[in-house]
Formats: structure tokens, C-alpha cells, sequence
């Protein structure tokens, strides 16, 4: 069953579409340097506010068919501004029943919890709503900040990718990390 919005005791997790593009695109204006050394290298336009309403589109269309669920994080307290998001994607069924994780959270809220709280949501739904068997995370070695998260929810490490993904313009290592649903086994 896809869900467009989640909750937690403190956040919101929603799907947001090119009616909300200034607030993603507010996020990702205030963010740019922080997230620059864990994303790929970004050119000038993709900061532009009609590229956030395109990307957002297309996310819902993909929401939709059940081939990406992106949710961006809002604090209940503070429900007009994002803070960051979660995403499940390249989510394979038949025998594979499984999909990708990655997530990422505005400079001024790192260190309090909120992505351990949010990634615990959609691991819940990508397991019990999505009937996934596996979520995947691939997470360079020295952002020890994203390694803690999954480690939290009791991911495990499978091994490592060498020059896996190109992150700000340079082939980087990765670390392979999942956690497996055992009421599937």
C-alpha cells in the first residue's frame, strides 16, 4: 500500500509535488554546502526553483507507480518549512523484494534524532507496507554521521563498493549496509 504522508511522534513525512517546490527549493538553497560533499555534483541550475518543480513531478508520477518513494521531513512543530528527506528507491519485487535507502537533513537539525526517527518510519514502511524483504544503504566510509543512523536501527554491513558512486565529482568508496525484514524469513 503507498502512503503519501507518514508520522512519528515528532515528524511529518510527506510526499510533496510542484505545488510545493519553494519549500524544497528553500531547503536545498539554505543546504548547498553542507550536503555538497555527500551528492553529486550539482550545476547552478539544478538550485533553480523550475527545476525544483519539474524534479517534484516527476517524484510524484514515480511515487505513483510504485517506483521511488521520496518523502521529504517536516517537525510537527514547524510543519511550513523542510528539513530534509528519505527516500526508498530502485525498489525491485519478484524474488528481490528489495530497494535502496538514502536520506539527507538540514545543517541546523543534525544531532537531534530527527533522521534515526525518520528512517525508522520508512523502514517500517518499506517492510510493512511495502512488503519489502531488504532495504539497502550505501554510505561512504568517513560520513560517520549516516553510518551511526543505520547502525542505530540495526543495520549490518555486507562489505564494501570501491569507486561505487560519484559524490561532488570524485569516484568514491562505499559501504554496504542492510537490514533484512525477519518476519519475511
Amino acid at each position: 500500500m503507498m502512503k503519501s504522508i507518514l508520522h512519528s511522534e515528532r515528524l511529518i513525512l510527506k510526499l510533496l509535488d510542484e505545488n510545493d517546490a519553494e519549500l524544497v527549493h528553500a531547503y536545498l538553497r539554505r543546504n548547498k554546502e553542507f550536503l555538497q560533499p555527500w551528492e553529486p555534483e550539482r550545476s547552478e541550475e539544478f538550485y533553480r526553483l523550475d527545476t525544483q518543480k519539474r524534479a517534484l513531478a516527476t517524484e510524484a508520477e514515480q511515487h505513483r507507480s510504485g517506483e521511488l518513494h521520496k518523502l521529504w521531513i517536516f517537525r510537527k512543530e514547524q510543519p511550513e518549512s523542510v528539513i530534509g528527506s528519505v527516500t526508498l528507491s530502485n525498489i525491485v519485487y519478484g524474488v528481490f523484494q528489495s530497494c535502496h535507502l538514502g536520506y539527507r537533513l538540514d545543517t541546523e537539525q543534525v544531532n537531534r534524532g530527527y533522521m534515526t526517527e525518520a528512517v525508522r518510519l520508512m523502514i517500517d514502511y518499506a517492510f510493512n507496507g511495502l512488503g519489502l524483504h531488504r532495504v539497502e544503504a550505501n554510505i561512504m566510509p568517513r560520513n560517520e554521521a549516516s553510518l551511526q543512523v543505520v547502525r542505530k536501527l540495526g543495520f549490518y554491513e555486507e562489505g564494501k563498493a570501491i569507486k561505487y558512486l560519484k559524490i561532488n565529482g570524485t569516484w568514491e568508496d562505499h559501504v554496504h549496509m542492510v537490514i533484512r525484514n525477519s518476519a519475511m524469513e
